[in-house]
């Protein structure tokens, strides 16, 4: 009885709410401009995922029709499979250098610069430059900079370390990898930087003020008033670096495919090989959808972490 009741009330509420004219209109217009984009992303988003996931069930080329079923064998072949084991090892790497390295330089940066002087708009636009630049003409420019006949070692640094002279930075295993990662830094950095920037000008300028008449020095400032302030800001660029990273690609891609022997291999690239050089469409399916529910997951710990620090 209690809960036929309440349910009642709350429709009796919901005719209420929908006979005002205002608040018809509202739910109409809401609707309208709501229906186009879910429509859009069901198509874009929702319905591949499914479909990804039918066909990782699949021995599968992409021509004619699905007949070879092989249910999770695709699933465990990828998982033992030491390739891919190093591509989820080098995503994860990414992950943590980013926010070891690439999320405190852009802090600093943004720190530095955030607040209106003589050449501040200058600096911002050369550090946000990079961004703007594709991944694959990032990761083109920067392998003739890596190039061990024209590249700036060899025409450049060898007068002051000879060492560098003709050394292969992306034609070794041994550092390729860091090769990449400081193409990746260069690259991403500028976008942390704006994030930050956008933050710190949400900050009133007057407790700065208030803070210095009451003594404070320039490093406590930042440590105990602006950082924790900036503290929302921080946590949505760190999210947007930790999935950006799962996601790695182009760049890669551009400057050597994840060779030498598979040292800057990425989840990504393991699957474009698959699915788009060797047309092994359903095995290259199942690596998508493991890196989607890696993706989630890691997306769904840290909402759940971060969530748990704002409580």
């Amino acid at each position: 009885m209690g809960l036929q009741k309440s349910s009642n009330m709350k429709t009796s509420k919901f005719k209420e709410y929908w006979q005002n004219p205002r608040h018809k209109q509202a739910i109409i217009v809401a609707t309208a401009f709501l229906t186009l984009p879910l429509i859009v992303y069901t198509v874009f988003v929702i319905l591949p995922v499914f479909q990804a996931a039918y066909f990782s069930l699949y021995k599968w080329n992409g021509l004619g029709h699905l007949t070879n079923f092989k249910g999770v064998e695709n699933f465990v072949k990828i998982l033992t499979d030491p390739i891919f084991g190093m591509a989820i090892k080098n995503n994860f790497k990414i992950v943590v250098l980013s926010l070891l390295f690439q999320i405190p330089l852009s802090l600093i940066i943004a720190l530095t610069i955030a607040r209106r002087f003589k050449g501040a708009v200058f600096f911002r636009t050369i550090f946000f430059l990079p961004y703007i630049l594709s991944e694959v003409i990032a990761g083109t420019i920067w392998s003739f900079i890596y190039n061990p006949q024209i590249g700036i070692q060899n025409t450049v640094l060898s007068d002051w370390i000879p060492w560098l002279a003709n050394f292969q930075f992306l034609g070794s295993q041994d550092t390729v990898f860091a090769s990449i990662f400081v193409v990746l830094i260069w690259k991403y950095f500028g976008l942390h930087m704006v994030i930050l920037i956008a933050g710190l000008q949400g900050i009133p300028v007057e407790l700065e003020e208030a803070a210095f008449i009451d003594g404070v020095n320039k490093w406590k400032l930042n440590w105990y008033i602006i950082l924790p302030l900036l503290r929302p800001t921080i946590m949505l660029s760190l999210f947007f670096s930790m999935v950006g990273s799962f996601q790695t690609f182009d760049i890669v891609w551009a400057m050597g495919r994840g060779d030498p022997a598979n040292g800057a291999e990425t989840m990504v690239t393991y699957m474009y090989k698959f699915g788009f050089q060797r047309f092994q469409l359903g095995y290259g399916s199942a690596v998508a959808i493991i890196i989607f529910l890696i993706t989630i997951s890691v997306s769904v710990l840290y909402q759940k972490l971060t969530a748990e620090k704002e409580l």
